[in-house]
């Protein structure tokens, strides 16, 4: 794909359009960055675009610069379902995301990892299994770092492991990796599509371009992946569900033992993963199956499942003040994940949710925290949904803020108890992303009296 002297428009001044204009501009392109906000909401970024070369355009729209431009990339955030792209297709440009982009230019073998939840977890332990196999990896995509930072060439690895999120699998055409992982399918995003089935379905192109010569990594037990398979071409493995003529893992109480039908190949232990909670059992033999399809030994398989520590803010520890533990788990941003960690807990848990609402039934929560939740502390926009939904089932208080829900948290918790941050819902209310709400969760925290 040659760029030299083509007009593009890169959509969205995040993270993706920076290093898409970065990227492009090295490539010969002209570059030109759009986005609706302002100049001060976007920061240093505009300025450092502008130094590399790219042409800006704030606020509203100009559809003239679309439907002149020859290729228009799209950030994750960017909904591609906007006039200004409808007219651009009208006009025959090409409208594609970054992960397409990027994987135009990328030689090396494509491990890609999808799902609603546990994605990360699932990315980051891959690229760990790879490295302890002695197979270098580069880790990005919609972890942090964008496939086109790998794509610039700059830097050389056997394979690329990628988080890839469905906003992003929404704009890929040629986009194949060689082994496709999907955790699990679960409501979220409810604000952004019409429907599970169109989310499922969103979910799915991760393996629309696979071959027979490719692995497809699927939970069985979740029947919108099962609905997929019969559209898959790729080998099919399964991490959850396997039945008995399948290929996949089997999960036992010390181990998991990687089956081909009736025929057991190998086994992993699990006496020292540290990580808790039965979907982090699924989570490692996810990603140990992806790992072994792309060519990493069982031996580094299994060091990389005895040392990793787990990601922050995902169910992570942060401290023990007078016999309570307070857990970080910003992460969970859905209903499904709020689920995932109640299930973790043994002792009553102080739960905090809230923040801005994507759509989900929060009702689904209400028998798991009718029977593990002491109390429940609301904040943020879907604070009055979230209480509509589970008053009843637990005692109610309106924190509004993270700071006040541990604060009032910590009057009622009784040694023995745990308080966790679990809000089922976005940041975009009071942070910027998840991660800053977590280190406020943590800095709030720590900052209690012993």
């Amino acid at each position: 794909m040659d760029l030299k002297g083509k007009k593009i428009v890169a959509v969205g001044l995040a993270l993706t359009g920076e290093a898409v204009a970065a990227f492009c501009l090295d490539k010969g392109a002209i570059v030109t960055i759009a986005d609706i906000a302002s100049e001060a909401s976007l920061g240093a970024r505009v300025q450092n675009v502008r130094d590399m070369g790219a042409q800006v355009e704030l606020g509203p729209h100009k559809v003239e610069t679309f439907t002149q431009a020859d290729l228009i990339v799209i950030s994750p955030g960017v909904p591609h379902t906007i006039p200004v792209l409808d007219a651009a297709r009208e006009k025959g440009v090409p409208v594609i995301g970054e992960v397409e982009l990027a994987s135009r230019f990328i030689q090396a073998p494509i491990i890609a990892v999808t799902g609603t939840n546990g994605k990360t977890t699932v990315t980051s332990l891959i690229g760990e299994m790879m490295e302890a196999s002695g197979i270098s990896a580069f880790v990005g995509g919609n972890i942090g770092n964008p496939l086109v930072n790998y794509a610039k060439g700059e830097d050389k690895a056997h394979v690329v492991v990628a988080e890839i999120s469905s906003f992003q699998l929404d704009t890929i055409e040629s986009f194949a990796p060689k082994v496709a992982l999907l955790t699990n399918v679960t409501e979220d995003h409810m604000d952004r599509y019409d429907g599970m089935e169109a989310y499922a379905a969103s979910k799915a192109r991760v393996f629309m371009n696979q071959t027979k010569a490719d692995f497809a990594i699927l939970n069985g037990c979740d029947k919108w992946s099962r609905a997929m398979c019969g559209g898959i071409k790729a080998s099919q493995w399964f991490f959850a569900g396997r039945d008995a003529a399948e290929a996949g893992m089997a999960m036992n109480a010390g181990a998991m033992d990687f089956f081909k039908g009736a025929q057991k190949q190998w086994s992993l232990s699990l006496e020292k993963m540290t990580l808790s909670g039965e979907h982090n059992k699924e989570n490692a033999a996810a990603a140990a199956l992806a790992a072994y399809a792309a060519g990493a030994s069982v031996e580094g398989i299994q060091k990389a499942v005895d040392s990793f520590k787990g990601l922050p803010h995902r169910l992570e520890f942060v401290r023990e003040v007078m016999d309570v533990k307070y857990y970080d788990d910003s992460k969970a941003t859905n209903v499904d994940a709020v689920l995932r960690a109640l299930e973790g807990f043994n002792a009553p848990v102080h739960l905090i949710m809230g923040g801005r609402d994507k759509g989900g039934h929060f009702r689904d929560l209400k028998d798991m925290v009718e029977q593990k939740a002491a109390r429940l502390y609301v904040t943020g926009e879907a604070a009055g949904i979230i209480t509509s939904a589970l008053s009843g089932s637990v005692e109610v208080v309106q924190a509004g803020t993270i700071e006040k829900a541990v604060e009032f948290a910590k009057r009622a918790a009784r040694p023995g108890e745990v308080v966790v941050l679990s809000p089922g819902c976005a940041s975009f209310d009071q942070y910027k992303n998840y991660k800053e709400r977590g280190k406020d969760f943590c800095r709030v925290v720590n900052a209690l009296p012993a």
